[in-house]
């Protein structure tokens, strides 16, 4: 017998279909709409096609924003990650100890964007701030606000307090579903600590360092509001990423019609980003179930 196929059961998804045609599917296909037309006004635009597009990526200050966003998610990535391993290998593993060092490193996850950006924006004052004042103590004539390397550098540290403790957990949790059974067969073959890090430990997390880094990508190349609330984007152009150049063409200069041309290019870029990162995944997936 067929069994019978109810298609009421369509009407369940429904609600979630509204939402994602409301929330993404609209607002994407009127970015597109933007992105060939010169708006201007409401009521009169003008069909231009690819002509945005062509004069966005001929842009000399995207060039220079795409720039500084690849070298600073670059950056933290090649920080984060191995810091995190490291935070990570250190936690105890079991006991309340754990549980509270677990809780205490996860604290700056919690913390918002923008609060974030004011926390670092007082703490690097050279007058009322820990971190400006102890570093005139030691010679350094530091000032984020005036000196270019200073507030870049300053945004790298900030990111690396605040989503390293990601990378910690993820690193944590994959730790911690290593049977241990590997371990007790490394020592017994008389395994260091390096050879166990290299050939069990690192192995095993790879599928979690990999999500990590696919997050961490995603959102140091989407960051606006800390750099934004810290140093809004300078001194000059230091620290105007990818994202606050978008808003400033769009919003700043009521420029529609580049910067949805632009938001695109830049929704391109982080999804091939995205791709290959889901690739290594399910080669790192298929690799560990065959091994």
């Amino acid at each position: 017998m067929m069994k019978p196929i109810n298609n009421k059961a369509w009407l369940l998804v429904l609600p979630v279909v509204l939402c994602v045609a409301f929330s993404a599917v609209i607002p994407l296909m009127t970015v597109v709409n933007y992105s060939v037309q010169d708006i201007l006004s409401p009521e009169q635009k003008v069909f231009v096609g690819t002509e945005w597009f062509k004069t966005v990526l001929r842009d000399p200050e995207l060039h220079g924003a795409l720039l500084r966003q690849i070298i600073f998610s670059a950056t933290v990535l090649a920080i984060e990650i191995p810091l995190g391993i490291m935070l990570a290998l250190a936690l105890p593993a079991a006991g309340w100890r754990s549980s509270l060092a677990l809780v205490l490193l996860a604290m700056p996850l919690l913390i918002p964007q923008n609060v974030v950006g004011t926390i670092w924006q007082i703490y690097g004052r050279t007058d009322i701030g820990l971190g400006g004042v102890a570093l005139h103590a030691l010679g350094t004539e530091y000032n984020y606000a005036s000196n270019s390397l200073h507030a870049w550098l300053t945004v790298v540290v900030m990111d690396v307090w605040h989503w390293t403790p990601l990378i910690a957990l993820l690193a944590f949790a994959g730790l911690r579903a290593i049977p241990e059974a590997y371990y007790q067969a490394a020592r017994i073959d008389g395994a260091s600590r390096w050879a166990v890090f290299r050939y069990i430990q690192l192995p095993k997390m790879r599928g979690v360092l990999l999500i990590g880094l696919l997050l961490r990508f995603m959102d140091s190349f989407m960051i606006y509001t800390e750099p934004f609330v810290l140093t809004g984007g300078g001194p000059g152009n230091a620290t105007t990423f990818l994202s606050q150049y978008l808003t400033q063409k769009a919003v700043g200069q009521f420029d529609l019609g580049p910067a949805a041309a632009f938001s695109l290019v830049y929704f391109l870029i982080i999804l091939l980003a995205c791709f290959v990162f889901y690739t290594l995944l399910q080669q790192s997936q298929s690799a560990d179930q065959k091994g």
